[in-house]
């Protein structure tokens, strides 16, 4: 077989397949659709080689030692001379003429004694095990196990509950000391923090001496444990597995975007992970948007619309926002919390009003290199782009609080921010009629003449664009309360009582006006939109300043060719 644009040649149980040089076996045989065990392997991380469970049979093209050339067979394929071994195949990278077995006798055969000494002190506790249902040990071990134990000594014991930091707890016992948490810090999270003790069967995972698991991206630990060793402490012992609904979301924490997957039962958010995504995060994602969910059943959820502080059904808030809206001296605040969907919808509203300033609120943080960027909000990108602001957001609204006090601006939008939280003062609210729309109740909603009770981002579908202008979607995972309203249906809502015209009220519809020719979202809908998200042209805005901050790019590998 040919090797085309330098990739080479290997064959994994008697099927040829073309990768680039230097590819682990373990990913080459998952091209094929073959899944080759393994612990201590993690394609992000370094190869440590230390579980010996993806343990295959390797062979090599033979050559003739007296001559140097090719031993062939007596059809003319080249001879492969077997090892006596078995090697690991996370530690074999691609080499031209590989050969390898991973279902043959003496492969199968390796893993079953690998997987029993694994057994030897493991507690047989699943039933109670959070990682139960998601635990290759589990999995592996029903597939490459003998089934039952020869084992009659007393296992060791080990601590059940030991605190390694604020939110991971280590039951030691389960450990397999495959190493991935120890390597995650050391090169990913650049916190080398985690080791092992003792020797043999007495090792056991610990920190070092005064310090703990305490950095920004330690619950990717527990993500990466193929066992029930790393548990959250916030979600431990809460739900099993089995019983969640996953959806595709995005972390709003911060501006990179980072592709998570949320699972909830019966309307209850219980976890955030992250999902992969190699363009934007890989497979990580900070701590601080896991707790996002929280914000769901906070203390000072918004749960029912109201006008002038008294409950009000929505239908009877909207048109009363409406109302308040008609007029001049209105101003509007947005939010980089905001949908680009809602966005979309609140600059026609500006439009229509002829509003005396648009404005978002910003929230700055301290750039880690990793995943947590200067930009704390999800789509300042999606208001520029939409043409809801044409330069960068401040953090106090000291443009507005003047127009206020001179009397231009009589009437407000707030949308998602508190006023006072950015700048404005309570005499200043005093001076204006506000209308907010808000999933949390704050100081403003309190002076509101009309409050809309919003929805959070859980609650709701829609797209974000992030730091790299890749725009990307997230879905409902849970249904709002049942006195909220989507925040898009009631700006459009808002928009055609105050335009006396039909505008889309759903993300699906108002995708046809926002990716309409001659936008920047043109040919693009919601519907069509990939889960790894789509790069946009951004460079319009390149002058401005949170384009110089981290902007976490990974080229894309080369992609593998199966043989025909």
């Amino acid at each position: 077989m040919e090797e085309k644009d330098n990739l080479i040649t290997v064959n994994i149980d008697g099927q040829d397949l073309q990768v680039p040089p230097g590819t682990n076996m373990v990913e080459a045989a998952a091209m094929l659709g073959k899944e080759i065990p393994h612990y201590c392997y993690h394609p992000k991380l370094s190869i440590a080689g230390n579980c010996r469970m993806c343990l295959v049979e390797l062979g090599m093209p033979g050559r003739d030692r007296a001559t140097g050339e090719p031993m062939l067979n007596e059809d003319g394929s080249p001879k492969i001379m077997w090892m006596p071994g078995p090697a690991i195949g996370c530690g074999t990278k691609a080499a031209p003429g590989m050969h390898i077995k991973t279902d043959s006798p003496k492969a199968l055969e390796s893993r079953e004694a690998v997987t029993e000494f694994l057994l030897v002190n493991h507690p047989l506790d699943c039933p109670i095990c959070d990682q139960a249902g998601e635990c290759t040990l589990q999995e592996f071990s029903s597939s490459h196990g003998r089934g039952y134990s020869r084992f009659i000594e007393e296992k060791n014991v080990k601590p059940k509950r030991t605190r390694l930091g604020p939110r991971v707890t280590l039951d030691d016992e389960r450990c397999v000391l495959c190493s991935r948490c120890v390597r995650f810090c050391d090169e990913v999270a650049g916190d080398s923090v985690l080791g092992f003790t003792d020797r043999g069967s007495y090792s056991t995972l610990t920190c070092f001496p005064g310090k703990e698991l305490a950095n920004n991206y330690s619950l990717n630990t527990v993500d990466i444990c193929p066992v029930g060793a790393l548990t959250s402490t916030d979600f431990r012992f809460k739900m099993r597995v089995w019983f969640l609904k996953e959806t595709n979301s995005i972390d709003f924490e911060t501006s990179v975007g980072a592709n998570t997957v949320v699972s909830a039962r019966e309307g209850k958010v219980y976890r955030i992970k992250p999902r992969r995504n190699d363009e934007v995060n890989d497979t990580w994602m900070p701590d601080p948007g896991r707790e996002l969910y929280k914000l769901i059943e906070s203390e000072d959820r918004l749960t029912q619309c109201s006008i002038g502080g008294a409950a009000a059904a929505a239908t009877d808030a909207i048109a009363k926002a409406s109302e308040c809206l008609r007029g001049e001296g209105i101003a509007i605040v947005g939010s980089g919390l905001n949908s680009v969907e809602e966005q979309f919808a609140l600059n026609a509203i500006a439009k229509t009003v002829q509003a005396k300033g648009v404005y978002l609120v910003a929230r700055y943080g301290e750039d880690d290199g990793i995943l947590m960027s200067v930009d704390r909000n999800p789509n300042v990108r999606g208001a520029l782009m939409t043409g809801l602001i044409d330069s960068l957001p401040e953090e106090r609204l000291d443009d507005l609080g003047a127009k206020i006090d001179s009397g231009e601006v009589t009437t407000v939008l707030a949308v998602k921010e508190d006023l006072l939280a950015a700048g404005l003062t309570e005499a200043q609210l005093d001076k204006v009629s506000i209308v907010y729309l808000g999933a949390h109740e704050n100081g403003t909603s309190k002076r509101a003449e009309v409050a809309l009770a919003g929805l959070t981002q859980f609650e709701k579908s829609g797209t974000v664009i992030n730091q790299q202008f890749r725009i990307q979607k997230f879905s409902r995972a849970i249904p709002g309360p049942g006195g909220a309203i989507e925040d898009l249906y009631a700006l459009a809502t808002i928009q055609a009582n105050l335009s006396g015209e039909s505008f889309p009220s759903t993300v699906g519809s108002i995708w046809k006006e926002i990716g309409s020719e001659g936008t920047p979202f043109a040919g693009l809908s919601f519907q069509n939109l990939s889960d790894q998200g789509q790069l946009l042209d951004g460079s319009a805005f390149d002058a401005l300043p949170f384009k110089e901050g981290k902007s976490l790019h990974f080229e894309p590998k080369q992609e593998a060719v199966v043989a025909e």
